[in-house]
């Protein structure tokens, strides 16, 4: 049987990368399946994603080779299997658009992630979850209980072992604590085209500028409100005559494809973070 794995690294750039990159699955009768690479020039950094068919060594035997391989490259890397879905637990409060779309397309078999269990602050949606089978929990937030709340709510992640978190429209700040534990695997959709319009009521905010243009980005989640490394962002086409309630209607929509293409795009590890930015291969 041929295993299917992706690697991703990113290293100093230098030449010949690429090469020896090749060289290494070849020599251990790996076969490519599809690369991309880009290395930035501001940074003077390299990126690179390589899925490859290997049946010759185990996934623990080809983590050991990495090793010694990119040492010599500084080289930061991490290799996925293909037929592992990420481990998913979703957090969300009363708007259900993003959720239900999410739990659509994952039973659909659109993503490539588990959805584990959804936490929310809220009862409104343990229905939608008994109807796919996802275990509900619901945990209040108050500015009194925050930390408790927090304390049950990675208890939870961990439990599951989930390997992505997504805020689906949970309205709630996380603490900075919670922000670095789930640093690199946090997912937020923020409906707004960030930067314009950060925090509360951004549709009210856009409403009052006359905007032409509202969208959505989705980023990762850091102790900076509304400020991670951006992975999509999309936007739609309004006029003068959309009052604030059919903006937020077009931006529901807008919202739930954007986040849908993060989770995914993140589901197959084509996201690599680049400082405050992203290199995202499609």
């Amino acid at each position: 049987m041929n295993h299917s794995y992706i690697l991703t690294l990113s290293c100093p750039d230098r030449p010949g990368i690429v090469h020896a990159v090749s060289g290494f699955l070849l020599e251990r009768g790996g076969n490519i399946e599809e690369a991309a690479q880009y290395n930035d020039p501001g940074t003077g950094l390299f990126f690179m994603r390589v899925q490859f068919g290997c049946d010759q060594l185990t996934y623990e035997d080809l983590k050991v080779q990495l090793q010694s391989f990119g040492e010599p490259f500084q080289m930061g890397w991490k290799l996925h299997a293909t037929n592992q879905p990420l481990r998913t637990v979703i957090l969300v409060s009363k708007e259900g658009h993003c959720l239900n779309d999410l739990l659509f397309r994952w039973k659909s078999g659109l993503l490539p992630v588990d959805i584990a269990a959804i936490v929310s602050n809220h009862r409104e949606f343990y229905q939608l979850a008994a109807s796919y089978n996802v275990p509900f929990h619901h945990i209040p937030v108050t500015a009194a209980t925050k930390a408790q709340a927090e304390a049950r709510q990675y208890e939870i992640i961990e439990a599951e072992k989930a390997e992505l978190v997504v805020l689906a429209r949970y309205m709630q700040i996380l603490s900075d604590e919670m922000c670095r534990k789930l640093a690199g695997r946090a997912i937020n959709i923020h409906h707004s085209f960030l930067p314009s319009f950060k925090g509360a009521k951004p549709y009210y905010q856009a409403h009052d500028r006359g905007v032409k243009l509202i969208g959505a980005t989705a980023h990762y989640v850091t102790a900076d409100l509304d400020e991670g490394p951006i992975i999509e962002q999309d936007v739609a086409r309004v006029d003068h005559a959309h009052t604030v309630e059919a903006l937020t209607a077009v931006g529901r929509d807008t919202e739930s494809q954007v986040l849908a293409r993060a989770v995914k795009w993140h589901g197959e590890h084509r996201v690599l973070v680049n400082g405050h930015r992203t290199v995202v291969f499609r």
